[in-house]
């Protein structure tokens, strides 16, 4: 039997019923479910990483902002208020566009 021990989408629990399976689940207490969020978004990322094509590259970024969506509701904060944020640190100190990759910095 696999052991999955992960934060997984809402409709998962009624794909496996479809199918006749039994499981074990549990719904995660919200100080729980936070770091269950954050786990799978480095699980995302990773996935990212390692995808090889455009479509893959899209399905997991999907998956990424949907979990960008789950954690600004856990933690009661709206779209607006996370664009600021990053506006703000965007002017402070840029965006990624130039894709600049820096390989150390001399001590003087």
């Amino acid at each position: 039997m696999p052991v999955y021990n992960k934060l997984v989408r809402d409709k998962i629990i009624a794909i496996i019923e479809a199918k006749g399976l039994s499981y074990n689940a549990s719904v995660l207490e919200p100080q729980d479910f936070l770091k269950a969020v954050k786990a799978k978004m480095i699980e995302e990322a990773k996935e990212f990483q390692e995808a090889q094509n455009v479509q893959d590259s899209v399905e997991e970024l999907a998956d990424i902002l949907e979990l960008v969506h789950t954690a600004m509701n856990a933690l009661g904060i709206s779209y607006n208020e996370l664009e600021e944020v990053r506006e703000h640190k965007r002017a402070k100190r840029g965006g990624f566009e130039k894709a600049i990759f820096l390989m150390d910095v001399e001590e003087k």
